[in-house]
């Protein structure tokens, strides 16, 4: 499952000079930033100034030759800062919407359970956005542009049994993540969420506002007007594992280091929102191959039962955010397991080949649909969160609700190692369909419906404040 990729840099320092206080007005207000102390007319000359002085000093010279290469090197993060310093600078945030003037979002009472409903076909108010006119779809979900002949999968919305989720409100969203940080923490199915989300948003962003930068594990979406970032941190196991690498790991020999989280739990302090998860890795083996405590190789391990392995991972991830995480400014999330539609005749479909073909969810609603999921990785995800109350998870139940839907994963219609199947790998979809991860615009919408319903049922946070200081990059 290869993900996107990124790395954060620093931020560079805001000016000395605060913001001047918005004025008041009834619906919108604009926070004004001061220019840039040095406009762009000096910056040239001072430019120019250096380059002579460069001519007539050797030494000054070395140092303009090393500056641009420098430049070479990292040519791309040089340009993502200097266009969100810039930006910083020259642009307006977007208007500061009045959310106080409008209707409350009608949200679900504490006790409607958002993972048990049904799915009802729904042409009018789905989908959320077109798969076209999303810049930022990874190609391996576009399964519309990949060749799928039906689109219906994209016509169904949950609804709950005993509450209905709230409509969602982009504008609301993003004001509600201005000037914050959110992320998404695990593998490429949490990446799939992640592309959901950023879809969903762009429509109330402006165009030319927004920039995706990725460096190692990481991939930033940054919604420049609101000074906020929509982000996605790779790791499948969310401890240390030998298949860290985004682009570079094996499926045969994968193996972790249980109590080892620092070398990416680094990158997850100061985020409002995280969202972790982590199951589909695990599902290869009753094996887990662990490396030993301070071995010198990751040739050096022992297989160990994976609820075993699973019960020390889940253990050091808990024991750090309960030491690491302020609740007052961090929310806490973990999604459960997204499944696997490989065997058809779970679903009644004995003739079948995996996914491929399905163009509708299960619509028998009687008794739960059996995917073989190992719901002891369930069980301990919840019972961990119910048990943690210094730091509180709230728990985003997808798993029964993406059962039902054997019809929306992208199959035979996605990329693979960079390119689309050809005709030879759609032939064997039993070997190369992908029954795990969606079709975009689908279910994991849902998802993050879900999670917007979760984040507004809780307390809102202080109202914004002006800032310098820019978005991580």
């Amino acid at each position: 499952m290869p993900p996107a990729s990124t790395s954060p840099s620093t931020d560079p320092p805001p000016p000395s000079t605060p913001a001047p206080a918005p004025a008041p007005a009834p619906v919108t207000a604009k926070l004004q930033r001061p220019r840039h102390p040095l406009g762009l007319d000096t910056l040239a000359s001072y430019a120019r100034s250096l380059f002579a002085a460069g001519r007539r000093s050797p030494v000054t010279t070395l140092v303009c030759a090393i500056a641009l290469l420098a430049l070479v090197m990292y040519g791309e993060d040089a340009r993502t800062i200097a266009e969100l310093s810039i930006d910083d600078y020259l642009y307006p945030d977007a208007d500061i919407y009045n959310v106080s003037g409008l209707p409350p979002i009608a949200l679900p009472p504490p006790t409607c359970n958002l993972g048990q409903g049904r799915w009802v076909f729904d042409n009018t108010s789905v989908p959320l956005y077109r798969e076209k006119e999303c810049t930022t779809l990874s190609k391996q979900v576009t399964c519309l542009a990949n060749g799928r002949p039906d689109d219906k999968w994209q016509y169904w919305r949950w609804q709950p049994n005993n509450c209905s989720l709230p409509e969602f409100d982009a504008r609301r969203f993003m004001e509600r993540m201005r000037g914050k940080r959110l992320m998404f923490v695990g593998d490429s199915l949490n990446r799939n969420q992640w592309h959901s989300l950023v879809c969903m948003v762009q429509s109330v962003l402006s165009k030319g506002r927004t920039k995706v930068v990725k460096r190692g594990s990481l991939s930033i979406f940054h919604a420049k007007e609101y000074r906020a970032t929509l982000e996605f941190y790779w790791a499948p196991f969310l401890v240390e594992s030998n298949s860290d690498n985004p682009n570079f790991h094996t499926i045969v020999e994968r193996i972790i280091s249980p109590e080892r989280i620092e070398g990416h739990a680094q990158y997850w302090r100061g985020v409002d929102y995280l969202l972790f998860n982590t199951y589909i890795w695990w599902m290869n083996d009753q094996e887990i191959k662990v490396r030993r405590p301070n071995s010198s190789s990751w040739s050096e391990h022992d297989e160990v039962p994976r609820m075993e392995a699973y019960g020390r991972v889940i253990k050091t991830w808990s024991d750090w955010l309960n030491e690491n995480i302020d609740p007052a400014r961090t929310s806490v999330f973990f999604v459960t397991i997204s499944p696997l539609h490989n065997s058809p005749e779970q679903w009644g479909n004995p003739n079948g080949i995996k996914c491929v073909k399905e163009t509708l969810p299960v619509l028998n609603y009687t008794q739960p649909l059996d995917l073989n999921h190992d719901m002891r990785i369930y069980d301990l995800v919840k019972s961990t969160a119910e048990s943690m109350k210094k730091v509180p998870v709230t728990v985003i139940d997808i798993t029964r609700m993406s059962d039902y839907r054997k019809d929306a994963h992208t199959s035979i219609y996605s990329f693979q190692q960079g390119h689309l199947l050809t005709a030879k790998q759609k032939a064997d979809p039993q070997k190369f369909a992908d029954c795990i991860h969606w079709c975009l615009p689908g279910v994991p919408d849902v998802w993050n419906q879900v999670l917007y319903t979760k984040i507004f049922s809780k307390s809102p946070p202080p109202p914004p404040t002006p800032t310098l200081s820019l978005p991580p990059q």
